[in-house]
């Protein structure tokens, strides 16, 4: 796969959780396209990485408490196809594969009920079931490190 001239997407999210009695707990949205993962989404003009997690967190899920853990900051990196269905927000075209980076904070709520507006699901579980349903490596990877972070 030749990198150079491949398009370039930019995102930032959060790995947000919650405390039930005494566990936590980490939240996960199922997206349209069939997979799980966290809320994130693309940075616009003029956002921090961090006002771009928080907006996303908001608009997905109706979260507006979220208090962000000093000093964890982890960027992913993957590649993807633009379906010929979507329009993309990037300058790729359909059938064009984009690499993207994302950037993710870990998140405290007290929230319990999400308000989802682009998702077709959400769960709040604990760290291993919540390892199990992620749907990709990445998503698994960086919800280790914030397990790790936080024990």
């Amino acid at each position: 796969m030749k990198y150079k001239n491949m398009p370039i997407e930019k995102s930032s999210g959060a790995i947000i959780f919650r405390k039930d009695k005494g566990e936590r707990l980490y939240l996960l949205l199922h997206y349209e396209w069939g997979h799980w993962d966290f809320p994130k989404g693309h940075i616009e003009k003029g956002e921090s990485l961090e006002e771009t997690a928080r907006r996303e967190v908001k608009e997905e899920t109706g979260i507006e408490d979220v208090e962000f853990v000093k000093g964890f900051k982890e960027t992913i990196k993957y590649f993807y196809k633009i379906p010929r269905t979507r329009i993309s927000s990037v300058r790729g075209k359909q059938g064009e594969n984009i690499m993207k980076f994302v950037t993710f904070f870990l998140a405290k709520s007290k929230t319990k009920k999400i308000k989802l507006t682009e998702h077709i699901g959400y769960e709040w579980l604990p760290y291993e079931k919540a390892l199990e349903k992620l749907t990709f490596k990445t998503a698994k990877q960086i919800l280790q490190k914030s397990e790790e972070f936080l024990v």
